[in-house]
């Protein structure tokens, strides 16, 4: 049984019901058992349970957040139990979108009276796939009027659409989906999106990677919609031709841990599939290191710019140079890049800037 949970996130009026119709009907079709976990604050504020009901903001959020945590706890367990190969859990919205409706401080308290921490709570889904408010390049589409707990006026939608990219960017896959085309494109889009990271028809990675000028880390540090993540990755010895590796990801004390193998088709393209680990599995793993590498410890900038999700690497043994990446659907999808980043050159073909051959020489 392989059970996959998602998130389908979004600005107000972005086309997230719409979404889940389209979603049920692709990959139903696909073999998949498709299960929805409901929206948590629509539930509530229909229902009479909403921020300005409560004592506090904080007391709803906290609220919503045990809510949806259960929710998905009863989703898991069920799925368990069903006669399915694949099963795709789609969950409208997730719990870090809480984090954008939450002064920091506010946020800050709920973590503590929950007993929880973002990397938790960001990462316990395997995907999240965010739709841009129609607020945000199709303002005459947007309306309040099919959705009862929906009160934004243009602006506050486009404010807290920003607020959401924002809380989420850090995840490990998360993509933006804009309104740079029609309706019926951006719902195809989304499928798209969602088809690749199920690996649909076969779990490709299109990614480019580029060489630049050692960013500004006060600037990145600066940005909203830019995360810092600490990276410890091992390789493995190999098999069949087949990279492996296991991958320590977080901050500070709270970090979860991926496998990894991969396979070259070309330059830019690779089959590549991953799999989430518990910490004992991850340290059994590394009892298989490839003695022949260094572990390569690197700082990670998660950077959402213009719908486009970027990864600037920082290592610690450049202090004039950074990597940036990113996974693409296609490969010939332009790419645009925030000004301050300065471009060296393009080294997605160059096997000297893979990870694999800087651990020999970090």
């Amino acid at each position: 049984m392989n059970i996959t949970k998602i998130v389908i996130t979004g600005g107000p009026c972005a086309g997230k019901s719409t979404a889940m119709s389209w979603i049920q009907n692709a990959f139903t079709q696909k073999g998949y058992k498709v299960l929805f976990v409901p929206e948590t604050a629509t539930e509530l504020i229909t229902g009479g349970v909403a921020p300005w009901t409560c004592g506090t903001n904080a007391d709803y959020q906290i609220g919503q957040m045990i809510l949806q945590l259960e929710k998905e706890k009863v989703f898991e367990m069920a799925a368990r139990t069903m006669p399915a190969e694949n099963i795709l859990i789609v969950c409208d919205r997730g719990t870090l979108d809480n984090k954008a409706y939450m002064t920091p401080e506010e946020y800050v308290g709920v973590l503590m009276r929950l007993g929880m921490n973002e990397v938790e709570l960001r990462d316990r889904y395997d995907a999240v796939f965010h739709l841009v408010t129609a607020a945000k390049g199709a303002e005459k589409f947007y309306t309040t009027a099919n959705n009862a707990a929906r009160t934004e006026s243009v602006e506050e939608a486009v404010s807290l659409d920003n607020k959401l990219i924002a809380a989420w960017t850090g995840h490990p896959h998360f993509r933006v989906i804009d309104n740079d085309r029609e309706f019926e494109n951006k719902m195809k889009a989304l499928l798209s999106e969602i088809s690749s990271f199920l690996g649909e028809p076969e779990p490709l990675e299109i990614e480019r990677k580029f060489l630049i000028e050692y960013p500004d880390i006060e600037w990145l540090e600066s940005i909203p919609s830019c995360n810092r993540i600490e990276i410890i990755q091992t390789y493995l010895h190999s098999r069949d031709g087949v990279e492996r590796r296991v991958r320590q990801r977080g901050i500070g004390d709270h970090y979860i841990y991926f496998l990894t193998e991969k396979q070259t088709l070309t330059g830019m393209k690779r089959v590549e599939t991953e799999k989430r680990l518990s910490q004992d599995e991850y340290i059994a793993l590394l009892m298989e290191a490839d003695t022949d590498r260094h572990q390569i410890r690197k700082t990670r900038y998660c950077l959402t710019y213009e719908s486009q999700y970027f990864e600037i690497d920082v290592y610690p043994f450049w202090s004039d140079r950074a990597i940036l990446e990113i996974e693409l659907c296609s490969e010939d999808a332009e790419i645009s890049l925030p000004p301050e980043i300065k471009i060296i050159r393009e080294v997605t073909d160059e096997g000297e800037y893979k990870n694999s051959s800087l651990a020999k020489r970090s």
